[in-house]
């Protein structure tokens, strides 16, 4: 009888041991057992990758102090790469452009909750930038020429241009875009390159936010001279600042309040318009996005972002 006393006063204890070892498995993901104890907000490189990531620790430093969780800023190869981290909850919260945050939405239920603010907008446009002596004038010179653009996933620097040209020269996929309009086209990773490839001569046009040469003045003093733009793209939403669907509301309304609140500091402000040229933040919605949803869908079939 004692036997049978001891064995099953080690087995209750065994359960319980191991029930206890569930919970704090569970727990890992974060205090209240869902949001993570470390949030990694992900960027994607419009500018110089090793500029962007020692520029964001100071941001990524001050959410994590006001949030009181760690954050860690991670800047990703490309657009359509920090989707896909977000759509694998690598990244929790994402500065993406108006594209990228619609493949975001659409694939992982990504949800944007605030937007940049340049100039007193919360649009732009994209412009196409050619050598000011190359004889381009119109966008129909830039048939058989070389396209320089910053990444698939881009929407001033690809989708806006690629569906204008599209609609305009009744081309029928991206893919008659690149080699039948375009001689070439080449994916130059970030909008300064794709206008640099122009600048040096290994592309005949860039398509870039409005006005990405300014971006490049103090390393290429001539550059508002030697390049010129002939065409801008219709109204585009500004960026976003979205997030991942696993965190709770609550920990979503804390990260919007926190970065809404930096519009009260000179110094964050001067960090988020080093990093992206934003002046403000402001809140968004989804439905602000609906215009890139429908230029998307135009061509989403034929459209590759590998």
């Amino acid at each position: 009888m004692k036997k049978l006393y001891g064995f099953m006063l080690v087995l209750v204890l065994g359960l319980s041991l191991a029930a206890c070892g569930e919970e704090e498995t569970s727990g890992s993901e974060g205090s209240d057992g869902g949001d993570p104890d470390k949030l990694v907000i992900g960027f994607v490189p419009s500018q110089d990758s090793d500029t962007i990531a020692d520029t964001v620790e100071p941001l990524a430093d001050r959410l994590g102090e006001e949030l009181g969780v760690e954050v860690e800023g991670r800047v990703l190869t490309s657009y359509n790469a920090l989707v896909e981290a977000m759509g694998a909850n690598q990244v929790q919260v994402g500065f993406i452009p108006a594209f990228g945050y619609v493949l975001a939405n659409e694939q992982y239920d990504v949800e944007v909750i605030l937007k940049s603010i340049r100039y007193g907008s919360g649009t732009y446009k994209a412009q196409y930038v050619v050598q000011a002596d190359s004889g381009i004038e119109t966008l129909a010179d830039l048939e058989g020429k070389v396209w320089a653009y910053p990444d698939g996933a881009s929407t001033s620097g690809f989708l806006f241009p690629a569906s204008q040209l599209m609609n305009e020269f009744d081309l029928d996929s991206v893919e008659a875009l690149q080699t039948e309009f375009f001689s070439n086209s080449t994916a130059a990773g970030g909008h300064d390159n794709a206008a640099i490839a122009v600048y040096e001569g290994d592309a005949d046009v860039a398509t870039t936010f409005d006005d990405a040469r300014s971006e490049l003045e103090e390393e290429y003093p001539d550059v508002m001279d030697k390049l010129k733009v002939i065409g801008y793209t219709d109204e585009i939403p500004n960026d976003t600042i979205s997030v991942v669907p696993e965190l709770s509301d609550e920990m979503v309304a804390e990260i919007k309040e926190v970065f809404l609140s930096f519009n009260d500091d000179e110094e964050m402000i001067e960090i988020m318009n080093s990093v992206y040229n934003w002046d403000a933040i402001d809140e968004a919605t989804d439905e602000e996005y609906q215009v890139v949803k429908d230029t998307y869908q135009e061509f989403k079939d034929s459209i590759s972002l590998d």
